[in-house]
């Protein structure tokens, strides 16, 4: 059975959490959006992943940049201040009680608003912005911190920004979801996706990046989200004297690799033991270890700023 990096140990307490939606705490099972919603209808709107950590949401302000900006990117108006976002996203973990808690995820999602018609042209939206919050008891499996994953590269490509801009964090995945589906039928735990010239860009839902001869590779980015966690990553190599690189790089290069990992805001940094059936290694390597106890103390620096 194939296993990803979102995998988590089920939780009864997400049962019964609360539910921002517009301001308003909903208890989960009568939190709803309209059908005319723009998120809904079109999957217009952008998101954020956030983690709770001791009471502070790690890297806060680089994830309001981040929405703020692709918001701006697409001429929708949040409706809210960042400082005004963030006191909401803090109201909505106090009213779960959930200030204390180590292992809380939260899901932003900022759609355009409630449009007149099932129609594109944001000139029909009739009313503000809609603001979901959705904090839940999560967790990263251990065995997936420890033991890794398994990649599979799929047909389905990275676009180019002409086509749809993959710094983007926007509602519409149909493009990873895809790609998702194609490894999960070959047995894999994620997708790998190339660029349009060929070269590795990333995965569906993480940053992918290789270890060889100790130095740390990832893509040049121009084919993927800017990630938050990816730049911790090569951050943190930059400040313990790592090499890395921002580089095209081949699937012949990934095959030939001492090490592999993915990057991401819930499960920080995962291993990648296999990519298309060739195996790098046996749960995580020691660059990947070190990485991992690195990447754990750079969040505890930044929630206690």
């Amino acid at each position: 059975m194939a296993h990803g990096t979102h995998d988590f140990a089920p939780d009864p307490r997400n049962q019964s959490i609360l539910i921002n939606v517009n301001g308003t705490l909903v208890p989960r099972p009568e939190a709803t959006v309209s059908v005319f919603d723009s998120g809904f209808m079109l999957g217009d709107g952008v998101w954020e992943g956030l983690r709770v950590h001791k009471g502070r949401i790690a890297f806060l302000n680089a994830h309001l940049d981040r929405l703020y900006e692709g918001a701006k990117a697409i001429a929708m108006d949040i409706g809210l201040t960042k400082d005004e976002l963030a006191e909401r996203l803090f109201a909505t973990i106090d009213a779960n009680a959930m200030r204390g808690e180590e292992s809380v995820h939260i899901r932003l999602m900022v759609t355009r608003g409630i449009r007149s018609t099932p129609y594109q042209d944001p000139r029909v939206v009739i009313s503000p912005a809609t603001i979901v919050i959705i904090p839940e008891y999560k967790a990263p499996l251990p065995a997936t911190v420890e033991k890794g994953i398994r990649l599979f590269t799929v047909h389905v490509r990275r676009g180019d920004p002409a086509v749809q801009d993959q710094k983007l964090n926007s509602h519409s995945k149909l493009n990873c979801i895809t790609a998702c589906i194609q490894a999960a039928q070959a047995g894999a735990d994620e997708a790998l996706m190339l660029d349009p010239h060929g070269f590795v860009a990333t995965c569906n839902s993480t940053h992918f990046f290789i270890v060889r001869k100790g130095e740390v590779w990832t893509s040049t980015g121009d084919y993927c989200l800017g990630g938050i966690t990816r730049a911790n990553v090569i951050r943190i190599c930059r400040e313990e004297g790592i090499p890395v690189f921002e580089k095209n790089f081949s699937l012949t290069d990934v095959y030939g690799a001492d090490e592999a990992f993915v990057t991401g805001t819930f499960a920080g940094v995962v291993p990648v033991t296999e990519v298309d059936g060739r195996k790098l290694t046996e749960g995580r390597g020691a660059m990947v270890e070190r990485l991992q106890g690195l990447y754990r103390a750079l969040v505890d620096r930044d929630v206690a700023e």
